[in-house]
């Protein structure tokens, strides 16, 4: 498994964003040495979080639209960006109690 890369604390997501620029170098090593060794897979790390179980939600189709416009806008997945909208909103409420 390839070693796990130790990110320091961001003030800002720029500053985070030119931190993976830099990274750019070690990150194409290890998709190299994953790809030779056979190693490299297609959702390898979500594979790995399999205790997370799989929930399934009925959502409003116009609320899906615009979740799928929102994640595209920040290159992510609808499904990935709704849980994350999920966890920030339970994490407000609960600081919020």
């Amino acid at each position: 498994m390839a070693r796990k890369v130790a990110k320091p604390p961001f003030t800002s997501e720029s500053e985070e964003a030119q931190w993976w620029s830099r990274q750019e170098g070690r990150i194409a090593d290890a998709f190299e040495k994953a790809a030779t060794d056979g190693t490299l897979r297609r959702g390898t790390v979500a594979r790995r979080i399999s205790a997370i179980p799989p929930t399934t939600i009925r959502l409003d189709p116009a609320d899906i639209v615009r979740a799928r416009k929102q994640a595209e806008q920040r290159g992510l997945k609808y499904q990935t960006y709704i849980k994350m909208l999920l966890h920030e909103a339970l994490q407000r409420r609960e600081r919020a109690s």
